[in-house]
């Protein structure tokens, strides 16, 4: 049930669901015209969106009534993927076999289809992660640089992101954070959220010129970036902590 006594009002509502605690994260939006609900990609917490007059115990209600319906899409999470021989990974949107050689170089070298790597098979899924993660910093930072242009913009610092709640942010002093796992991702999906955060470096909002300014940056489908998140975003965390 939800936890309704809660004393302290900065604390964060759960829900239980078979026998687990979840947060429920309830937002105020402005371009909110109802109240609309989804489970974070990795299961870590229910987000609840509502209008800026919406009243927060009308969420958690309404939570409470789809319980049901939360239940499904925790259970329907993908199972957590061991990263070992044999096993396939997503790099910028394509599916690739690890192809493990024990007396092979270390690093991992691209092929068609494959990711070639060596060295001891217990420290494996570290290495293939921190390649992910340089990968991604090279190519998010190209990306950054190249929006930031677009938007007459200095390129801000940049920080990778291993969170659970978003795909990236924009701080008030404009460093900007990705998440990383986005480079498993197809590039156009990847692109869509650094153009979003470098948007907020000209309106730090979701106004009707933000979003202007946003398709102004990105030349793809904003529309088909963010439904590829809400489908596949959750398969991002199936590998790697």
């Amino acid at each position: 049930m939800l936890d309704w006594l809660r004393r302290d009002p900065r604390a964060i509502p759960t829900l239980e669901i078979r026998g687990r605690d979840v947060p429920v994260i309830v937002r105020r939006l402005d371009r909110a015209r109802r109240m609309t609900m989804r489970v974070a990609p990795d299961g870590s917490e229910i987000r609840i969106s509502i209008p800026r007059w919406g009243r927060t115990t009308e969420a958690l209600a309404f939570a409470r009534t789809r319980q049901g319906w939360i239940e499904r899409q925790l259970a329907a999470l993908p199972s957590r993927q061991t990263v070992g021989p044999g096993a396939t990974i997503h790099f910028r949107g394509e599916a690739l076999k690890l192809e493990h050689d024990p007396s092979g170089p270390r690093r991992p070298e691209l092929a068609v289809g494959a990711l070639r790597i060596g060295g001891p098979e217990a420290a494996l899924e570290a290495r293939v992660q921190r390649w992910l993660q340089g990968e991604a910093r090279a190519l998010i930072a190209d990306d950054l640089a190249h929006y930031c242009d677009r938007a007459g913009k200095p390129a801000p610092r940049l920080a990778l992101s291993n969170a659970r709640r978003r795909w990236g942010s924009c701080a008030a002093d404009g460093a900007i954070r990705i998440n990383w796992r986005l480079v498993m991702a197809p590039d156009f999906v990847r692109r869509s959220v650094v153009a979003h955060e470098v948007a907020h470096l000209v309106h730090f909002d979701h106004s009707p010129a933000f979003h202007a300014c946003l398709e102004q940056l990105f030349a793809g489908d904003i529309a088909l970036a963010n439904a590829w998140l809400r489908r596949e975003g959750r398969s991002l965390y199936q590998a790697f902590t």
